[in-house]
């Protein structure tokens, strides 16, 4: 028999949670350390936080991809969702 079952199910969402999840801090990170550089201008601080984004990021996604394709699209959909939540977010409370 093949197709999904409904632990495949439940993984996949705990992906896509775990996507959430990433984005979440990916991205808030991201804004805060846009904040930084434009108040206190430490650049050393901020391209630490840069490489360590890119690096939790990217290992996550790898990770992702070891598992199979959906798993990396339910991860990346989770981010895509997060990013949008985070800009929402950001937006609302720009001047």
């Amino acid at each position: 028999m093949t197709g999904f079952t409904w632990l495949a199910v439940a993984l996949l969402g705990l992906e896509f949670a775990a996507g959430i999840a990433l984005g979440l801090v990916y991205f808030r990170t991201l804004w805060w350390t846009t904040q930084r550089l434009c108040t206190d201008g430490r650049p050393v601080l901020v391209i630490t936080l840069m490489i360590g984004r890119f690096a939790l990021l990217g290992g996550m996604l790898y990770l992702a991809s070891l598992a199979g394709a959906l798993p990396l699209l339910a991860v990346a959909g989770g981010i895509l969702l997060a990013r949008a939540l985070v800009l929402r977010r950001v937006r609302a409370t720009a001047p």
